[in-house]
């Protein structure tokens, strides 16, 4: 027998055969592939781009570069180095925050902490060479002032103030600059507080471990417990509600020994306030 008929009588192609293509299975009964939740530890972080106050940071940036360029001088002036600084350090914290606002909210705060206190540093910069101008910031109520906050708050981003600061008077430039400023820092004041309740409801990352951590081994029924003695409105319903959870313990201790036959409580915590439950209020007294 050759080696084709061989193989032929094995059920197997040989050399001179020719392997029929196989057909891909129909969907249903191709193997599911598991798909991966979203990480409970890692939260969603990153899309600064998409802030307001990130764009309107970039412009104050870009701005105070220009306005730099055109009325400071270029070398012997330190002002120039620290209003430019100043100006990055807000718009780069947004970004540095948002980026670590996945593992650690705290970091995220503090960073954007000290975007907001960079941009207060470069708005006493823009009053101070207002001051040196002899020149006064201009009130709230002023038409300029009125129109400077409306554009501002409808265009965010430096492609709209691109022509602005590279032909208005110093004078105005600083008053929109600090405009400018003024929004911004609420804008920042606003995200720490989403921040801060963020972090209140979703605690840090060592908490996220843990309660990731005891998920996995299967010890959710904690955070469950917790959730419901945390939802008290008073001392008096947390008490109430402790007790209920004694009881419930103790009645599902006592099912379990009963069902495997182990008999009695065995002094298990928690069965004491099922039994007394069922004891009459003057034998308990006595």
């Amino acid at each position: 027998m050759s080696e084709n008929e061989r193989a032929l009588a094995a059920g197997t192609p040989g050399h001179g055969d020719t392997v029929a293509p196989r057909r891909p299975l129909p969907v249903s009964q191709r193997p599911s592939v598991p798909v991966s939740r979203p990480s409970v530890i890692d939260l969603p972080h990153g899309g600064y781009r998409k802030l307001i106050a990130w764009r309107k940071s970039e412009t104050i940036y870009q701005g105070t570069v220009v306005f730099c360029r055109r009325f400071l001088p270029a070398r012997g002036d330190r002002t120039v180095d620290q209003m430019v600084q100043a100006a990055r350090s807000c718009k780069q914290n947004i970004a540095e925050g948002s980026a670590s606002a996945g593992t650690s909210k705290e970091t995220e705060i503090r960073l954007t902490g000290v975007a907001r206190a960079s941009l207060d540093e470069l708005r006493e910069d823009y009053l101070d060479r207002l001051r040196t101008l002899g020149a006064e910031p201009w009130p709230e109520n002023d038409k300029r002032a009125m129109e400077a906050r409306k554009f501002a708050r409808a265009h965010p981003d430096w492609a709209d103030w691109r022509g602005i600061f590279e032909s208005r008077s110093e004078e105005t430039l600083c008053n929109l600059a600090v405009m400018l400023c003024h929004q911004t820092y609420a804008l920042l004041t606003g995200m720490i507080r989403r921040q801060e309740e963020e972090f209140v409801r979703l605690g840090g990352i060592r908490e996220r471990m843990h309660a990731a951590r005891m998920e996995a081994r299967g010890d959710g029924w904690e955070k469950a417990l917790f959730v419901r003695l945390e939802a008290s409105g008073c001392a008096q319903e947390l008490d109430a509600r402790a007790e209920e959870m004694r009881a419930a313990i103790g009645r599902a201790v006592l099912c379990v020994r009963k069902r495997k036959g182990w008999g009695g409580d065995g002094g298990v915590a928690g069965t004491q306030g099922h039994r007394d439950a069922d004891v009459p209020t003057a034998r308990r007294e006595k």
